[in-house]
C-alpha cells in the first residue's frame, strides 16, 4: 500500500469536528487560496522551511550538510543540529498502520466526547486511495470519521469514501465564480456541483465558510451563499474568521503572502443571522 504524505497530526483537537479529535493534515492542494494559513500544505512534496528571523548564521548547518548546502536532499541533518530551530522538514510519509497506532491512542477520548478522526489538508482527497483505506480502518475500529474538503475533486472521489465517512466538513469560499477565481485560482463550478450531489446522497454535511476581510466579507456575497444553501441538506454552518498567523510560514517557504483584514465580532454576528 502506498504511503500517505502528512504535514501535521494534531491530537486532542477541538476545532476539527465534534468532540475530541485527532486531525491529520495531508500535503497537497489544488486550490491556491491567497489567505491560506497552512501554505506548507499546498505543495504535495516534502519541503524544507527556513525561518530567517530565527537564524543566528552560526554555520553549523553548512558544516553538517553532506552537500555543503549546494543542494538539498531533505536528509534533515541540518534541522537536528541547528541550535536556533531555524530549519524544519515539512512532510513525512506514513503507512496506514503507523497512523492507526496514533489514532487508537485516544480512542477513549473519542468515545467519551463523541469525537473521532478528521482528515484534512491541504486537500486530503488528492491522496484518495490512502484516505479511503485509512477511513476503512477507522470504521473497522468503531472510530467516528470526518473529511475536511474544499470539494475541488472528481465526484468519484466522494463516491469512494462516502460509505466510510460520518461527516463532511465542506468549505464554501464564495458563490460568485469570478471572485472565486481571483481568490483561489480556480472556478467553483465543480465545487458547488459536488456539494449538491453530496447533499442528494444524504451525506452528513457541515458547511464551513471562511470570512476573509476584503474578499468575501460583503453582505451580498454571504447572502448569495445562504440562498444557495437553501437547496442543500446540511447539519450546520460554521463561520471561520480569517487570521494571519500563517504569515511566517510564507516567509519560511519563500512564498508571496497576501494580508487581509480580520473581521470584527459584530460583523460575524451579523452574518450568522443569515444562516439562522
Amino acid at each position: 500500500m502506498k504511503k500517505g504524505i502528512i504535514f501535521d497530526i494534531q491530537r486532542c483537537s477541538l476545532v476539527d469536528g465534534d468532540g475530541v479529535r485527532t486531525a491529520i493534515f495531508f500535503k497537497g492542494c489544488n486550490l491556491k487560496c491567497k489567505w491560506c494559513h497552512n501554505p506548507e500544505g499546498i505543495d504535495k512534496n516534502i519541503q524544507m522551511l527556513y525561518y530567517k528571523d530565527k537564524c543566528t548564521f552560526c554555520g553549523k548547518c553548512t558544516q553538517i550538510c553532506p552537500n555543503e548546502q549546494k543542494s538539498c536532499t531533505l536528509c534533515g541533518k541540518c534541522t537536528v543540529y541547528c541550535p536556533a530551530d531555524a530549519k524544519e522538514i515539512c512532510g513525512k510519509e506514513y503507512a496506514i498502520k503507523e497512523l492507526l497506532d496514533i489514532i487508537l491512542k485516544d480512542k477513549t477520548y473519542y468515545e467519551a466526547s463523541g469525537g473521532g478522526v478528521t482528515l484534512s489538508g491541504g486537500e486530503c482527497m488528492l491522496q484518495i486511495d490512502f484516505v479511503k483505506e485509512l477511513l476503512k480502518k477507522c470504521r473497522e475500529n468503531q472510530i467516528n470519521t470526518a473529511v475536511d474538503t474544499a470539494g475541488n475533486v472528481e465526484w468519484k472521489c466522494f463516491e469512494e469514501i462516502l460509505p466510510y465517512t460520518n461527516t463532511f466538513l465542506f468549505d464554501i469560499k464564495c458563490i460568485s465564480e469570478n471572485l472565486h477565481k481571483q481568490g483561489t485560482g480556480v472556478s467553483n463550478l465543480l465545487i458547488l456541483k459536488n456539494l449538491k450531489r453530496l447533499s442528494d446522497a444524504n451525506a452528513n454535511i457541515v458547511i464551513r465558510i471562511p470570512i476573509i476581510g476584503g474578499f468575501n466579507d460583503s453582505y451580498d456575497e454571504l447572502l448569495k451563499i445562504s440562498q444557495f444553501l437553501k437547496n442543500i441538506n446540511f447539519k450546520k454552518v460554521e463561520l471561520l474568521p480569517y487570521h494571519n498567523m500563517g504569515k511566517h510560514k510564507y516567509e519560511a517557504l519563500n512564498l508571496e503572502s497576501h494580508l487581509f483584514s480580520e473581521p470584527q465580532k459584530e460583523q460575524i454576528d451579523k452574518f450568522k443571522k443569515l444562516f439562522a
